[in-house]
């Protein structure tokens, strides 16, 4: 792809999704059963090597449950992103003479 030129649809399709989505958190949350010990709702991710427990409102696990699926989601959508720039880059941009075409793999994109 030449600067300036228009990215293929499946690119800006990509883009998007990166537009519509809300809130972004790291971590895990999760529903304790009633009769567990501990707080029913709970958010935990990783500071400094170390897991981190916070205790949340049933609002709170809520709005964060989303926002962590929304994270997940950001990084399924960059992975797609840089395996798509990737390809257009080995398809469109002339580069060095090779012996053998380098493979899916080494490429990344498989």
């Amino acid at each position: 792809m030449k600067t300036g030129s228009r990215p293929p649809s499946q690119y800006r399709r990509l883009q998007g999704e990166l537009a519509r989505l809300g809130y972004l958190s790291q971590g895990s949350v999760f529903e304790r059963r009633p009769g567990q010990q501990g707080s029913r709702y709970v958010w935990t991710r990783k500071v400094k090597a170390k897991t981190v427990t916070v205790a949340l409102s049933q609002a709170q696990y809520v709005w964060l449950r989303q926002a962590v699926a929304n994270q997940r989601k950001l990084a399924k959508i960059i992975q797609q992103m840089q395996r798509l720039s990737r390809q257009t880059l080995f398809e469109t941009v002339p580069g060095v003479t090779r012996r053998k075409p380098l493979g899916k793999k080494v490429l990344g994109l498989i």
